[in-house]
Order: C-alpha cells, then structure tokens, then sequence
C-alpha cells in the first residue's frame, strides 16, 4: 500500500491521536523530527499476557470503519489483569514458527521443532482445548470503537454578494461500547456467551485458527478476537462496513448459520495506548498476509475490512481477495507519487 493510502486507513480506523503516533514512529524511524513517546515498542517478546485496563487512556475515539475494537482497554467493562492463556496442545504440526520483528521491521520465519504426542494426550479433548483457548483471546479484547455519525445543519454563505441558506453535513465519532451487543445477541438466542461466539463458528476453522493465533501469539503479537459467530440478529446490530443482515460469513442465515461461521475479526491488543495498538493491528494484518499460506487464513478485503479473516480454501477469499488486490492497484497507479515528474 502506498504511503498515503496506509496512513488514512490507519486513520479511518484508529482516529487522528493514533494516526499522530503512527506518523511519529515513522519519522523517528526515518530520521527526522517526531514525538518520541509516540513510537509503538519494538521489542518483541513470546509472552501472550494482556493486562486488560493498564495503560494511559487516549481521550480521542477509535474510529473504526466497523466494531474492531482497538482501543483503549481501560474502557471495557470487565477488566481484570488476565495471566498468560494455558498451555494449549497442538493439534497438528505447523511448518514453521513465525516471528516478528517489530513493527518497522519485517517477519521472520525459525524452525518450529516438532510437537510431542505427549503434548497432545495431555488434553483430553482437544476440541474443549481449542475453544478455550479461542475464548481467552476473546475475552481479552476490549470492545470499543467510534460510531461515525451525520449531522445535517444549516449555514448562510454568500456568494457574489448574495446570501443564501443552504444545508452542510458535519461528521463526527461517538466512542461506542459495543461488547453489549455479542452478549445480547447470545441472550436472544438461548446460549452463553461463549457457546455463541465461538461454538457459532465452523469446526475446522476454529482449528485452524487456533494454530494461526497460537503463532501470532508465539511470534509476540498478541492477537485479540473482537468478533466470531454472528447470527443475523447480531448483524442487525453492526455498525460500519458490514454485509447484508442475512449474508455475513460470520454466520448469515444465507451462509448457513450457526456452527457455520468462517470468519473472524482480529486486531492487536499489544501496547499501553491506543497509537501503540492500532500500530500493532496494521503489523499484525501484514504479518498475516505475509503467512496466510502457512497460517490456512487470510484477509479478503484487505484495507477495506482490516481485521476480517476467513479461510484461504473458502469462497469469500476466492471472491474478494482478486477484486481487493485490484483496488489497491489502481489506487497506487492512480496516486500522484506513482505518476512521472
């Protein structure tokens, strides 16, 4: 993505205080005047621990083109400091493990050495094990976004002299708690919370994403869940970039509903303020374009739904990966930068 192009998706979905910090990184990183304070950390480390509620509060909203959730975390209600998920048993081999350096620098790839059938017995039910490991990045990911909402007001101008009324729309961001609306959605449907979230979702993706954060995890990006099954109920209640009520591959109706969903929203929940996350989420997504094929998923939409991840083998991939690599082409084709001077 060209320069330009990144820093207002980065600001679509972070808002100006985040995109402020971003763009500070990046001048330190190239060598000229920024705010220090301002650079996401690049040390990586393999802990997978979130403390849920430390850290400043940034006072501008996340603006996210839908419910993602990269925010502060110290809004969310139900904060708790949560300690490293438990040891979760592998239920295959990855290739590889994937690392990560940071995010100006790029992703690695080391041996993984192979996983012990001893690892494996160790959990009785492996499917149990899968889900709840699923259920703590859920839980771990704070719910905010910012609802971009219109307002129609009227102004006189003049023009040649003359003044007339005519009518401006104004946009402005509500900062929204949006973790009441999995739970309602649940109620609504007669399930806990969990049964819904992630017992929604298909079987083997749910596998498959189960190795695909236990890398992310592993390369120390710490991944956060801000959504999984939804029912056209819990569509309904979006808001932002969003498919039809009844065609979400998230678990529509027309899609085959619940146990059937193929889809997930990751984001990054490392970091102590809200530039330092929504910096981590865009090198969380480029990592994972950078793997997909190891990883099984991939994002379809790429820039225009950031955290959406579905499987690579699936249909939404097959159909929305191609027309999004086009987007981005002519964007970049179209950007005064990529003309000759």
């Amino acid at each position: 993505m060209n320069r330009p192009r990144r820093f207002a998706v980065l600001a679509a979905f972070c808002g100006t205080a985040a995109l402020a910090g971003w763009i500070g990184a990046e001048r330190a990183r190239l060598g000229s005047p920024g705010p220090q304070n301002a650079r996401p950390p690049i040390e990586v480390s393999r802990a997978t621990s979130v403390i849920v509620g430390a850290g400043p509060v940034d006072p501008a909203p996340a603006t996210a083109p839908a419910e993602y959730g990269v925010a502060a975390a110290g809004t969310a209600s139900g904060s708790a400091a949560l300690s490293d998920p438990p040891a979760m048993p592998q239920l295959a081999t990855p290739p590889v493990r994937l690392a990560a350096t940071g995010p100006t620098g790029p992703a690695q790839n080391t041996a993984m050495p192979p996983v012990s059938s001893e690892a494996i017995d160790g959990c009785p039910e492996p499917d149990v094990c899968v889900d709840q490991y699923l259920w703590s990045v859920y839980e771990r990911t704070p719910k905010i976004d910012a609802v971009k909402v219109e307002e129609r007001i009227k102004v006189k101008v003049k023009n040649k002299g003359k003044t007339r009324t005519v009518v401006k729309t104004l946009t402005k961001y509500i900062t929204e708690d949006f973790g009441w609306k999995d739970p309602k959605a649940a109620q609504k449907a007669g399930m806990s919370l969990k049964d819904y979230v992630i017992g929604g979702m298909d079987r083997d993706f749910r596998r498959n994403l189960y190795h695909a954060l236990r890398a992310m995890d592993d390369a120390g990006l710490s991944p956060g869940i801000t959504s999984g099954f939804r029912d056209d109920y819990r569509q309904e209640l979006a808001n932002g970039n969003k498919a039809a009520t009844d065609s979400s591959y998230h678990g529509g109706s027309r899609r085959g509903g619940y146990s059937h969903g193929l889809a997930a929203d990751l984001v990054s929940v490392k970091g102590e303020t809200r530039a330092e996350r929504c910096a981590w989420s865009e090198v969380l997504w480029k990592w994972i374009d950078a793997h997909e094929k190891e990883l099984g998923i991939g994002r379809p939409y790429l820039d225009k739904d950031p955290p959406h991840v579905a499987p690579i083998d699936g249909i939404e991939y097959a159909e929305k990966r191609s027309a999004a690599k086009a987007r981005l082409a002519g964007l970049k084709k179209s950007s005064p930068s990529s003309h000759p001077k």
